[in-house]
């Protein structure tokens, strides 16, 4: 049963957020957490999102931009690195506020809060009309780096962060994919190979059907997400990804996610 609905998930998931550079981890996350302890669950997705990413690094990588890609992805690696080792000696943090809702316990951890307010932060500068030409200057690209792999490394959410300071790099929408790609990659192998002393120790070939199947599945969402590139404009992925930190940010600090 897990096998089915992680790999739907994966593959509506992976259409979804093709545009927006961002919520596969995110989604999947807490998908694979219902069958899986945190720090197994966050490894697992982190190889799902890693083989997708290098899928999509073969149909889109090409139109990445180099300069913003070494600004923003230099200082990610390195805070990735950070982030994964903090993962894995406290893996324990205890949540600051806990409340019912419709019969289900829900907690709130400062991590997740914190991740929350700057991405609405961002939200808002991309929804109100007068930051709609706001653009970060290339000087600015490495704190939204050092930010998006720390969280990323932390608590496997890299990718809000990242398209937020992305979009607003002044990219096409070719590049802002292709570039936002390249980075997730690197990302991704950085913190995998912390997380590998967590997947030692559990039999992978246990779940070796299961990896498969939200691997292929996610793929088959990016191809047809990338089909699908050519039909929108700049300003529906600007529109889309501000919306997406709206309700990821929500999620995040109300414990649902």
């Amino acid at each position: 049963m897990e096998i089915i609905i992680i790999s739907i998930v994966a593959f509506a998931t992976a259409i979804l957020t093709f545009f927006s550079g961002f919520g596969l981890g995110t989604i999947l996350t807490p998908v694979f957490m219902v069958f899986f302890p945190v720090e197994i669950a966050i490894a697992l997705t982190g190889i799902v999102h890693f083989f997708n990413n290098i899928f999509k690094l073969f149909i889109v990588g090409r139109n990445f931009d180099k300069d913003v890609a070494f600004r923003f992805g230099i200082p990610a690696i390195i805070f990735a690195f950070i982030g994964a080792f903090l993962l894995l000696q406290i893996p324990n943090m205890e949540a600051i506020y806990s409340y019912s809702l419709f019969g289900k316990t829900f907690q709130i951890f400062p991590l997740k809060l914190i991740i929350a307010t700057l991405l609405l932060f961002f939200a808002v500068i991309d929804l109100i009309p007068y930051f709609k030409k706001l653009e970060f200057s290339k000087n600015k690209l490495p704190i939204g780096g050092a930010l998006s792999g720390f969280f990323g490394g932390l608590s496997g959410n890299q990718g809000a962060l990242r398209s937020a300071f992305l979009i607003k790099a002044g990219l096409s929408k070719e590049a802002f994919i292709g570039t936002t790609v390249i980075i997730s990659c690197f990302v991704d192998f950085t913190r995998l190979s912390v997380y590998s002393s967590k997947l030692i120790k559990i039999n992978l070939t246990d779940n070796l059907s299961l990896l498969i199947s939200a691997t292929l599945a996610a793929m088959c969402g990016a191809f047809i997400g990338n089909k699908l590139l050519k039909k929108v404009t700049l300003q529906f992925l600007q529109i889309t990804v501000a919306i997406m930190l709206v309700f990821l940010s929500i999620a995040l600090g109300l414990g649902w996610i």
